[in-house]
This record gives C-alpha cells, structure tokens and sequence, in this order.
C-alpha cells in the first residue's frame, strides 16, 4: 500500500489521523475540492496551496476525453501535467452514470456513455478504469462502481451492490501500480441496512488501503444519509481511511467527522460562489442581494483569508453582478473556509476540544437553538453532548447510546423523519 495512516487523536468515534500519501503529508478530517478536468475554478494552484488544500480530485471520465489519459500519460501524470506538487484523487467514472444516465447504457461489462464532446460511444469498464487513473497517476484512486440515486428503490439497488463486488476485483487485477498509487473500494446499498453490510464486508474482505461511502448526497432525507454514515463508518477498518463522497455543506462534514468519517469532497463552494453565495460561520452570505450594494463589511469579520481582509460586500456584490473576478473571489474565500473547518476539526480532536468545537459551531449556525433533529441525533449517536445548544424535541423520547448503536440496529432504533432539511441558512444580513 502506498499510504500510512496514523490516527492522532480521537473522541469517541470522531478521529483525526496523519494520512502520508506519495505526494503529500495529509491531516485528516479534510475536504477536498473538486477539479474535474485538472483545475479548480477559479483559483491557481498557487492559491490552492496558500490556502492549505491537501487534495485535489480530478474525474477519470472527463479526463479520458480532454486532455486525453495518452497525453497525461506522455507529460507524467496530472501532477507535472498541472504543475500540482500535493496529493491529487481521481473519481473513476462511476458518478456519471448518474449524472449523465440519459448517455448511458449499463451492463455487467462497463458502462457505454455518448460523448458529451463528439457524440462517440466510450465503454468504461472497471479494467479501462483504472488503466486510464494509472495513466493519470493520482495518489489514490477510486474502483469504478454502479451507482444508482439513493432515491431508487426495488431490486436495481442490490444488482448494483452485486456489480460493485464483482467489479472491485477486476479492478484490483487491473491495477498495475499499487506501490504508488491507492485503490479505494467504494460501498453501496443505496438506504438498505442489509445491502450496505454485505457490501462493506466484501470490501474489508480483500483489504484495500481504504474505503469510500457512495450513493450518497443525492437527494435522500438527512435522516436516512447520516445513518447510512454512522453504520458504515461502524463497520469499517479502524486503520484505513473513510472517505464519504460528494459531501461539501459544512453541517454534514461535521456531522460525518463526529461519526467517524476521514475525508470528503464536492463542488458546492465553488459551485455556489459562482452564483453569489458565501459561506459563513452562520449559513451562507447571498452577494447578488441588493442589500450588500452599500455594505462596507468583510464578508466574515473573523476569517483572515485575502478576500476578507482586503474587499467589503459591496465590492463583492458589485463584480458578482458583473464581472468574473466575483466568482473567483467568492471561491477562494468559500475554500478557504472549508480548509480552514477541516484545520479546526483535525485541532480540536486532537487537543481533546472536539464536543466544545461542535457545540461553538452549532450555537453560531443555530442561535435560536433550532438545531436539526437529525443532528441532534446523529450527535447521540456520536457521544457528543449539544444540549446546550440544541432544543429539546417534544416528540423525540428515545435515548441512543453510542455503544449500543452498531451496523445493523442503528436502521431500526431511530425514528424515521422525513422532515426537509436545509444544509445552510440563507442570511441577508
């Protein structure tokens, strides 16, 4: 295996580790932004590093079709490819079956897309894969898996977890660089308690360097998607990292951690600074709003980054109405808010604060106290205390402990809300 990972410091099932890949030194829990074609919106690389970005993730999908695995390959890698001297991960593909379902055609051999470029037919299949991630060369890279929404029900769910384990071990006999580069088996089994655990236990069966939680973050209730977290992250190796795919709200990632999970990545900061949005301590900040024209704060008085300390709203508000540079403002600052959350977790376990630290975080976003209920009982779960900071629900009477929660019951003691939640407040401040 091409990686060490060293756990630092832990509360209950929340852990901070030391995550050595070839390329880079990582502190986990971390967040990784997303660069599907090898760059992140916005930012140079320059920035990226300044900022304290650990990992970037780049899509094996997209790649394959510009710039091409052949030309990654003739340039050495992705890494001198964009001048990216950290740890990169690239996606396997999987994802696109998805998002892209209406080119897709899935059988047991691969997945057969229409290019979005010229129209051609591309079969992906789990050995093309990660041929095509060995070309690229990331630190770690993802085994190609079925992925269905968490939406879907009936029998498509479990031929997906099926497929997902038969085509782990093609994808570990086409992997022909595991002495510098991670294969990470990713779990599926959409909302079945059942379905996930055969699959984690396929997994741990051939010991990968690590495992990532799929099918996630597609429009399930946030009931169901923390459990489906806190059971996995139950089940998994204790020495081997856990990656939760495509989280980016600051509230989940917090939540995650709490439960035990190590890394995470989305392209929500980027994505919604390029519409006006900010994140803060408190929600989110909308820039577009009238509201900011004549606002002369920072964006968040307490963060240190460039854009706070050098522009006010009203200048952001001004470029985000019309010119380009407000996108990039607003995702420099949104990333360095979600590196700088990661650097607060990582210190906070490590110097045994963490209960302090989420209840500090739940106080600010939640003031009026009305803290979710799935958080509140997703932190029971979790052994953490937030009664400070979370009201009491009059309908919620059971009590969980975190040790009597395992991989199974944790679907079957807590009381199913289908209650919408929104992962971050709208603050026309």
């Amino acid at each position: 295996m091409a990686l060490h990972f060293e756990i630092l410091g832990r509360f209950n099932r929340a852990r901070a580790a030391q995550l050595t890949l070839p390329h880079f030194v990582c502190q986990t829990p971390l967040f990784m932004p997303v660069g599907t074609q090898g760059t992140i919106k916005g930012l140079t690389n320059n920035e990226l590093e300044r900022i304290g970005c650990q990992i970037i993730l780049g899509n094996t999908y997209h790649l394959a079709l510009r710039p091409t695995s052949e030309l990654l390959e003739e340039a050495g890698g992705l890494h001198n490819f964009m001048n990216w001297p950290r740890a990169m991960l690239t996606d396997s593909g999987g994802f696109q079956m998805v998002s892209l379902l209406h080119l897709a055609d899935i059988t047991e051999e691969g997945v057969t897309f229409q290019s979005p470029v010229d129209g051609k037919p591309m079969l992906l299949t789990p050995e093309e894969s990660i041929q095509i991630q060995n070309r690229i060369g990331a630190d770690i890279i993802m085994a190609l898996d079925d992925v269905v929404k968490t939406t879907i029900t009936g029998p498509r769910i479990e031929e997906a977890m099926y497929r997902t384990l038969r085509w782990i071990d093609r994808c570990i006999a086409a992997h022909k660089r595991p002495h510098d580069q991670n294969l990470f088996g990713i779990v599926q089994g959409g909302l079945d308690p059942e379905l996930r655990d055969i699959c984690v236990k396929g997994l741990v069966d051939r010991n990968l360097p690590g495992y990532a939680i799929g099918g996630l973050a597609g429009g399930e209730d946030k009931d169901s998607f923390w459990r489906v977290v806190a059971q996995c992250t139950a089940a998994l190796p204790e020495d081997k990292p856990r990656y939760v795919m495509g989280v980016g709200y600051p509230l989940d990632i917090v939540v995650c951690s709490a439960l035990g999970a190590d890394m995470y990545d989305c392209v929500y900061p980027t994505r919604t600074a390029r519409f006006g949005t900010a994140l803060i301590p408190e929600g989110v900040l909308k820039l577009k709003h009238r509201a900011m024209a004549d606002d002369t704060r920072p964006i968040d008085p307490t963060c240190p980054c460039m854009v706070c300390k050098n522009y006010t709203r009203a200048y952001i508000h001004c470029l985000v109405t019309k010119d380009a540079m407000g996108s990039q403002l607003l995702s420099y600052h949104n990333l360095y808010y979600m590196m700088r959350l990661s650097r607060n977790l990582h210190t906070s376990i490590v110097e045994g604060r963490f209960p302090k630290f989420v209840c500090d975080f739940l106080q600010t976003m939640f003031p009026k106290g009305d803290v979710p209920e799935w958080v509140c009982n997703a932190m029971e779960v979790a052994g953490i205390d937030i009664s400070s900071c979370c009201a009491p629900f009059p309908s919620c009477q059971e009590k969980y402990s975190s040790d009597e929660i395992g991989t199974n019951d944790i679907h079957m003691e807590l009381r199913l809300t289908h209650t919408s939640y929104r992962p971050t407040r709208n603050l026309e401040i």
